[in-house]
């Protein structure tokens, strides 16, 4: 941390400029909800500062404390240097509007499941306030069964993740919305430790990430849990075991919404005798496919 800078910086729009400038020289990555380095350094400087991100043009003339001044130089060098994401530093990320706590037994919130959710899964759930019964696989920070929840006022949501440590952290979510009684969480494999019970839709995020990918990661995505990632050989190692199974976890009618990172490609060639339908999201059509539980295998 440069003592010039600390002696330099007196307002909120310094340090801002300082942050940019030193995100740009450093090349940090920017994969974790901000598409580049005044993103990156509005939301580190502003929510550290306990401030609105929406509101950034009234405080940029504010006068930083010595101590706030500090502290932000101290995240702003481990962004750069280390290359910590800024919700691992800050233990917040923000999905479709909602703030989770995250810390690195989880990876940081980014599914385009979310944008489908905020939209109540349209037009493939007719009616948004029946009584549905939901699970959430490799639940992560529990970010999508929350989500659920919130758009879907009469679901029963169930969260499941293989980590121990990730379901300690959707517990905190979960208790932090109130939902401990809608949102119940549960240790399994994918589906090997859900029960018989049915579900109206199946959501899950897998891991992905084919093994040459892993390899080549920026700096920033080591920080994450590997087994929220890594997919195996071709990346496909848990979505196959997904369609293989997920059938008799689906009441009749019911729904598998699959996240897959792009691998489109991939997954057409691997389950070409698995009827799809690719859902469009801000990032295209190639990230999440949906399948009906009676076409499924």
């Amino acid at each position: 941390m440069s003592i010039d800078a600390q002696a330099n910086l007196r307002t909120l729009r310094d340090v801002l400029r300082f942050a940019v400038t030193r995100f740009n020289d450093a090349e940090v990555y920017f994969g974790h909800g901000q598409v580049d380095a005044f993103e990156e350094a509005s939301f580190l400087v502003m929510r550290s500062l306990k401030l609105p991100l929406d509101r950034l043009d009234v405080f940029l003339g504010a006068y930083l404390t010595h101590a706030e001044i500090n502290t932000l130089l101290q995240q702003i060098d481990l962004r750069a240097k280390k290359r910590v994401p800024a919700a691992y530093i800050l233990k917040e990320a923000w999905l479709q509007g909602l703030r989770f706590y995250v810390d690195e037994r989880v990876i940081i919130p980014r599914s385009f499941i979310g944008e489908l959710l905020k939209d109540e899964l349209a037009p493939w759930i007719e009616q948004p306030h029946a009584a549905l019964d939901i699970l959430d696989l490799c639940t992560g920070s529990g970010c999508l069964a929350i989500l659920a929840a919130e758009v879907f006022p009469n679901a029963a949501v169930v969260a499941a993740d293989i980590s121990k440590d990730a379901l300690a952290v959707a517990k905190k979510n979960v208790t932090d919305y109130g939902l401990e009684s809608r949102v119940k969480l549960t240790e399994s494999d994918l589906l090997a430790g859900v029960g018989a019970r049915r579900y109206d839709v199946i959501l899950c995020n897998p891991p992905y990430v084919p093994d040459a990918s892993m390899q080549k990661l920026p700096k920033e995505y080591l920080h994450e849990p590997e087994l929220a990632l890594a997919g195996g050989a071709d990346g496909m190692k848990f979505i196959k075991r997904l369609l293989r199974e997920a059938r008799g976890s689906l009441k009749r009618g019911g729904m598998l919404f699959v996240e897959v990172g792009g691998e489109r490609a991939t997954v057409e060639r691997q389950f070409k005798d698995v009827p799809m339908t690719w859902l469009t999201t801000s990032a295209g059509d190639d990230m999440v496919f949906m399948c009906r539980q009676e076409e499924l295998p």
